[in-house]
């Protein structure tokens, strides 16, 4: 599956007002939340696993990834870009700032 083909199955299951204000503010909370489920998925197991990762977790923190990255692909759509498009801006500026020595530091445009 490519990453459009991925986004055009997420929008199957979207809000059916793309154009609508009110859906890209829920859409931009649910990223927000999901990775905040990821985040509280990692605390338990650093916390009370003593970071011992089972099987069983890696499931969890798979679908709470998911569910992470379903909110980004209906919320880039919502914004006229596509999947592929946001994914490939990532690694081109990943790649820019290797070429640069610039993988580590502070800030958005280093």
């Amino acid at each position: 599956m490519t990453l459009d083909e991925y986004q055009q199955l997420a929008l199957k299951t979207a809000l059916n007002h793309p154009e609508d204000l009110m859906d890209k503010t829920i859409w931009v909370m649910g990223i927000a939340g999901e990775a905040g489920e990821v985040v509280e998925k990692w605390k338990k197991i650093v916390a009370y696993k003593d970071g011992v990762i089972t099987d069983e977790d890696k499931q969890e923190l798979k679908k709470e990834m998911g569910d992470v990255v379903w909110y980004v692909a209906v919320l880039a759509n919502s914004l006229g870009m596509t999947f592929e498009e946001v994914m490939q801006l990532n690694v081109d500026k990943l790649k820019d700032r290797m070429a640069r020595g610039v993988t580590k530091g502070q800030g958005d445009n280093r």
